[in-house]
Order: structure tokens, then sequence, then C-alpha cells
């Protein structure tokens, strides 16, 4: 929310400055409106991860137990692969930018181009606990926790 917040702040300033002539119209606003949107995006992306609410397709019946546990190892495992990709070439992503900046702004271009590899990182934490509790489920040494409790009541619905 905080981002968010801070990212109305800049596209105000544009938007007031393009209608009226009390505010000098700054360019700068456009390229810190961006910045701001890429940093929104990858909290958002951690927080998703962190607690599993992404967008997911249906395919599987509702299972329970170690068959639930497979098929979320295996759905994890995907975006392990995708988090490895956001940390290799997010480090090398910022090593492009490190002694660049931008051109409105003069902003360091490493301070938007780390949020790549950074969000990769909490990725690959917080996906490491999740498979970690489900490799648990799968051996048997505990049992699955709930998921959403609204998927269960729709699909009882239905």
């Amino acid at each position: 929310m905080i981002a968010v917040a801070i990212l109305v702040i800049p596209v105000a300033l544009q938007i007031f400055s393009r209608f009226t002539t009390l505010i000098p119209h700054y360019i700068w606003t456009e390229e810190l409106a961006r910045f701001l949107l890429v940093w929104t995006v990858m909290i958002g992306a951690m927080i998703g991860v962190r607690e599993s609410s992404h967008f997911e397709v249906d395919v599987w019946p509702v299972l329970s137990g170690r068959p639930e546990a497979a098929i979320r190892l295996v759905s994890r495992f995907g975006v392990l692969v995708i988090a490895l990709v956001f940390v290799w070439s997010g480090v090398e992503f910022t090593r492009f930018a490190w002694y660049r900046t931008s051109e409105l702004a003069e902003l360091p271009l490493w301070m938007i181009h780390i949020a790549w590899p950074i969000a990769g990182f909490t990725w690959l934490i917080f996906l490491g606990e999740q498979m970690w509790d489900e490799l648990n489920v799968l051996l048997g040494r505990s049992s699955l926790p709930p998921s959403d409790p609204a998927s269960h009541i729709e699909g009882a619905i239905q």
C-alpha cells in the first residue's frame, strides 16, 4: 500500500501539470512513476509467492494429503525455475546498469534493476519453506496445511 500511495504522487503531479498552469510540467515524474511501478509489481510478486496467492488454473480435482502435496511440489518447482532465472538474469541486468543513470531524473539505474534479483531471491526463500512443508507431507512427517477456505466453499457450491 505504501508503494502505491507513493506512486500516486508523481502521477498526480503529471496530471495536474498537464491540465493546469499552477504546477510546472515536471518531466522526471514520468520516470519516477515507472520506477515505482516496477518496484510495486515486484513487491506484489514477492507477497504473491509468499502467500501462494497467484493466479491458478485448477486442472486436478480437489485432493488432500500426499497427492495434493505432490501436485503443489511440482508446481512450485516450476516457480523455482523462474525464480532462478530472475536471480541469475537479474544480477546480470543490475551489473549492466551499475554505473548508468536514468535520462531524465538522473537516478542510478541499479536502483530499479536490482528489483529483479531481490524478487527472485525472496521467491527462493519462500519456495524453499513451502517445498520443505510439502516434502514433509510426502514423507508422512506432517499433514498438509489447509489451503484457501474460499476455494473449498466454491467447490462445494458447484
